[in-house]
Parts: C-alpha cells; sequence; structure tokens
C-alpha cells in the first residue's frame, strides 16, 4: 500500500469518524428537540384539557342557571294564572250574591265613596228592580252623614254591579268591575300572600 494510498485511506476513515460523530451528535439534537416537543405537546394538551374542563364547567353552570331561570318563569306564570283564576271567581261571587247581601256590599261602598255634596246615584236596571224597600232612604242617610244629599236616579246604565256617582256632572264609577280593575295589584298581593305564604 502506497503512502497515498495509506493517506486516502487515514483521510476516509477520518471522515467516517467525522461523519459518525456527527451523526450521533444530530441524533442527540434531534432526541433534544423531540423531547422539548413532546414536552411542549404534553404542557399544550394539558392546558387545552383545563380550558376545555373550564369551559364544560361554566356551560353546565350556565345550563343550570338557565333551567333554573325558566322553572321560576314557569312558578310564576302558573301563580299569576291561580291568581287570576281566583279573582274572576271573587268577582263571580259578588255577582251572584243575593239581594240582601248585595245591597248590604253596595250599603258599605256607599259609605266609602259619598262625597259631601249634592249628586245623584246610577244603578243598572237589574239593581234597581231589585232594590229592596228602604234602601233609597239609607243612601240618603249615608249622604247626610257625609255633609252631602244624594238621591237614586230612576234612569239606569249598563253596568254589571255597584254604582256610579255623578256630582256636579262629574262621574265616580263605582261599579264592580271598576273597582276590581282599581285594586288589582292589591287584591292580587293578598291572594298571593294567602294562597302562597
Amino acid at each position: 500500500m502506497s503512502g497515498l494510498e495509506k493517506m486516502k485511506r487515514q483521510i476516509l476513515e477520518e471522515a467516517d469518524h467525522s461523519a459518525e460523530a456527527e451523526i450521533e451528535k444530530a441524533k442527540a439534537k434531534a432526541e433534544e428537540l423531540l423531547e422539548a416537543a413532546k414536552a411542549e405537546a404534553d404542557a399544550a394538551a394539558e392546558k387545552i384539557l383545563e380550558q376545555s374542563e373550564a369551559d364544560i364547567e361554566i356551560l353546565m353552570e350556565r345550563s343550570a342557571s338557565s333551567c333554573d331561570m325558566y322553572r321560576k318563569k314557569a312558578m310564576l306564570k302558573a301563580k299569576q294564572e291561580v291568581i287570576r283564576e281566583v279573582l274572576e271567581k271573587a268577582y263571580e261571587k259578588i255577582q251572584e250574591l243575593d239581594a240582601q247581601e248585595y245591597f248590604e256590599m253596595a250599603e258599605k261602598l256607599l259609605a266609602k265613596y259619598v262625597l259631601a255634596q249634592e249628586g245623584e246615584v246610577y244603578f243598572s236596571k237589574k239593581d234597581l228592580e231589585r232594590m229592596p224597600e228602604g234602601f233609597e232612604q239609607k243612601i240618603s242617610q249615608i249622604a247626610a252623614q257625609k255633609g252631602g244629599a244624594l238621591t237614586v236616579s230612576q234612569e239606569t246604565r249598563q253596568i254589571d254591579g255597584g254604582f256610579i256617582l255623578v256630582y256636579g256632572g262629574i262621574e265616580e264609577n263605582c261599579t264592580i268591575k271598576a273597582l276590581f280593575d282599581a285594586k288589582r295589584d292589591e287584591l292580587s298581593d293578598k291572594v298571593h300572600s294567602l294562597l302562597f305564604a
């Protein structure tokens, strides 16, 4: 083997050895990079998992809150319906009172709404026809106690119960419907406290 071939072989051996060393370095570096990438991917996956769990928790809380709100709305609607039905039944009961009870109620309403002025009171045709004997005198007495005078008009009004007071052309609507409508919120609150307290 000539000196040239020896040199060639030595150069090749050194190149092989150097190449192997570089390959080993590259493999180690690739292994390092792979481990770092794996650790980074694991951290990212853990972060995504944590975020997903947090998102699921928030979604479940919102869903529970939404269900609770829907349930409360449904309960409120049902309560309002029950209260409305109770008030309707109370209104119907007043309409069905016998003449004695009805005019006792009318007497109390008159005592509350009569003014210390001269005026007239208007009833429905039905009430005018069934008015008990002596009731007109009671009306006069109630008005006198308040410092006024009140006469029963023979002209009727198309009302479903109660009466209309007229003082100097100004009407005070004391029909059962008007009184119910005016006191609806107060009556609703009372029925609510009786039924749902």
